[in-house]
């Protein structure tokens, strides 16, 4: 309620009730915001009406707790195949696709990575960029889909053998139950 004193506008999913809403969102929807044009894209997993703000002519996203850098969220409500569908809608994006996620998770995630692929080179070259950035107390997001494309555990479980044997997951498995395998591993790690 705090925010309808000021004149602004309260965006969100379309199944959620959430109070003062005055603009319900579906995936697939269009909008502007800020003059920009923003496409809604269905991030459900974390939970079940998650969503995301692709702003395709600034080449970023706004994912809150879809994905971070090197990880995603817990799946509190959604199921594996759904958070595994969302992900991919993500990894579709151009490489050069700015991502703002809700969080600064990267060290603890930069962990979980190296423990399930260790020999990635180019995620064993982002975690000392990362080690060199929080040194210096720097930032380590937003990040770039094309990063998280190549570093990031929850995105490569259908490319990566290394990461399959290590989460218990053979080739055999459809993508869903090998993100489900990535997700057990990293909530006990």
């Amino acid at each position: 309620m705090e925010l309808k004193k000021d004149v602004v506008q309260v965006f969100g999913p379309a199944e959620e009730n959430i109070p003062c809403m005055d603009n319900a969102l579906r995936a697939s929807d269009e909008i502007t915001f800020g003059g920009a044009k923003v496409e809604v894209i269905d991030v459900g997993g974390h939970t079940l009406n998650h969503i995301a703000y692709y702003f395709p002519n600034e080449k970023s996203a706004f994912v809150g707790d879809s994905i971070f850098s090197l990880g995603c969220g817990r799946m509190f409500e959604g199921s594996p195949k759904q958070f595994w569908s969302s992900l991919q809608r993500l990894r579709d994006l151009p490489d050069d696709t700015t991502i703002y996620c809700a969080h600064e998770y990267t060290e603890a995630n930069a962990r979980f990575a190296m423990s399930v692929e260790p020999g990635n080179p180019e995620l064993v070259k982002r975690v000392e960029e990362i080690k060199a950035k929080r040194a210096r107390k720097e930032p380590t997001v937003p990040s770039l889909i094309g990063e998280e494309k190549a570093t990031n555990p929850f995105l490569r479980g259908d490319v990566s053998a290394e990461i399959r044997n290590n989460v218990g997951a053979t080739s055999e498995e459809d993508g869903s139950s090998i993100f489900h395998k990535i997700r057990k591993a990293k909530d006990n790690f």
